[in-house]
């Protein structure tokens, strides 16, 4: 557990394997353009690969608002 709460870990995973790969553009930007124009034609292996490249975005969001309540409860 206390991988899932290093927030230094979750960033570098977050430029790593969150955006990679990084040219033209990065690989979870082009995947979340293709969802939000209606997702045609994705396979289960494209959604896969969401999950898989935006899994560290959601740990991150996950320690962000963890991070918000302590302070406000504290």
């Amino acid at each position: 557990m206390k991988l899932l709460n290093d927030w230094k870990l979750i960033c570098l995973l977050c430029l790593t394997l969150g955006l990679a790969p990084f040219f033209p553009e990065p690989h979870i930007i082009g995947k979340l353009k293709w969802i939000s124009g209606g997702a045609t034609g994705m396979q289960f292996k494209d959604w896969f690969d969401v999950l898989l490249h935006g899994f560290p975005f959601v740990l991150l969001l996950r320690i962000v608002i963890i991070k918000i309540f302590q302070t406000k409860t504290n």
